[in-house]
């Protein structure tokens, strides 16, 4: 670990287990699947027809009809998210702090495929022509949800977008983590958000034999290790973050949840889709965030793996951690929270980072549920936390984001 020291001061989500936080930490301890038939459009024709949509979701509660005329679905996750955080962290009307120096760096890997695919097809069919709507570039460019939570707190810092598939919103964190290390900014916003339940998303998925088919029963349909497993399921939503640094919080008052410590990224240089079937991308991506923490294996407590449920990446996962763990890794809880929430693609990692603070904060490691049968090839003697939430005193977890590309990241958070 180098530089200067960075902690979380907020954190705000809307995601399939809550449109909060309160209520996602509810739900994650207690073991609530968010899946359920898809509503946003009639899936009929797919193989796949479930997913895990925001439930509940009234964008008249958040936005006015002239601003949402602005946002992609995707954008309007990121907007909800950040304003969350920043009302936690205090920072919305405290004029105290130097917003050249408060950034924002987002995360999502697809960006507005929802506005892509409604333009595109309405053009086509001769609903707009001879033009598209103005409002198209700004709904369906990746980087415009941080250029518009950049604008709505006047925040004049680093301002980007990492775009890396399913290790979007981690890039993004560690980038976070490293301008603040590097005295670029003092505080940046950081997350991501995906809205990729639409036609595209569904059904290119679908094409790839990736996400699971238990139509029939999507409550126990991502079940990660399981030896029945058959694919992800999709979801929806975004997490967010407000990333401080140490000094900077403490003369301010803030509130401190827990340190960011390390990040690690790696690249499995094996395939377009299919990770390294020994899970050495993944691995190097544990032991550099290990290193840039300046920990040691057994330091760390708990993992959030990335666990998408599906054949290949859950056992590659599984290998990475005891290569890199050996022994200790039968002292580790390991969870997968993509067995509740589904998985956000892009966003994932920034909801899966505020499981990890639940569990630093609350001492609850929540549970990986639907699992009827480990896989085989899975290690009984590892602690995957079954079925139930189980309460654990942690100081350090360990997030785990892998994407399409071979793209490998890890976040440590530790306890203050």
């Amino acid at each position: 670990m180098s530089g200067r020291r960075v902690v979380v001061t907020g954190i705000g989500t809307i995601n399939p287990l809550g449109n909060s936080v309160e209520e996602y930490f509810q739900n994650l301890q207690q073991g609530v699947s968010a899946a359920d038939t898809i509503t946003h459009f009639d899936a009929s024709k797919f193989r796949t027809r479930i997913a895990c949509e925001i439930k509940n979701y009234d964008w008249t509660r958040y936005f006015d009809r002239k601003e949402v005329r602005k946002y992609d679905l995707f954008t309007q996750y990121a907007m909800i998210s950040a304003d969350e955080a920043m009302r936690d962290a205090q920072l919305v009307d405290d004029a105290s702090v130097n917003r050249e120096r408060i950034g924002v760096v987002w995360g999502s890997g697809t960006g507005g495929t929802t506005t892509f695919y409604e333009e595109s097809k309405d053009f086509v069919e001769g609903n707009f022509t001879p033009r598209f709507s103005p409002f198209f570039v700004p709904r369906l460019v990746a980087d415009i949800a941080a250029g518009f939570i950049s604008v709505k707190y006047g925040l004049m810092g680093p301002n980007y977008c990492t775009v890396s598939a399913c290790a979007s919103s981690n890039h993004a964190m560690i980038d976070a983590l490293n301008l603040i290390r590097w005295g670029k900014a003092d505080v940046i916003v950081t997350g991501g958000s995906e809205a990729s339940i639409n036609e595209p998303g569904v059904g290119s998925f679908c094409s790839m034999q990736a996400l699971s088919t238990r139509n029939d029963d999507p409550k126990h349909a991502s079940r990660p290790f399981d030896a029945n497993r058959d694919g992800f399921v999709i979801a929806e939503g975004g997490g967010a973050l407000v990333f401080e640094e140490l000094e900077h919080a403490q003369r301010r008052g803030a509130k401190i949840y827990c340190e960011v410590v390390g990040g690690g990224m790696s690249a499995d240089a094996h395939h377009m889709t299919a990770p390294h079937p020994e899970g050495k991308g993944a691995m190097i991506s544990m032991r550099e965030a290990l290193s840039d923490a300046g920990m040691h294996p057994s330091d760390i407590d708990y993992i959030n793996v990335h666990g998408t449920s599906t054949p290949l990446g859950d056992l590659a996962e599984i290998k990475a951690i005891q290569t890199l763990f050996e022994q200790h890794a039968y002292n580790l809880n390991i969870s997968s929270t993509k067995s509740m929430t589904g998985h956000l693609l892009g966003g994932t990692a920034a909801v899966e980072a505020l499981a990890c603070i639940m569990v630093i904060t609350q001492g609850v490691i929540p549970p990986t549920i639907n699992v009827e049968k480990v896989d085989d090839e899975i290690d009984p003697r590892l602690n995957l936390t079954l079925d139930k939430a189980v309460q654990r005193d942690v100081r350090t977890a360990m997030s785990n984001a892998f994407g399409f590309g071979g793209h490998n990241s890890t976040i440590i958070f530790r306890k203050m």
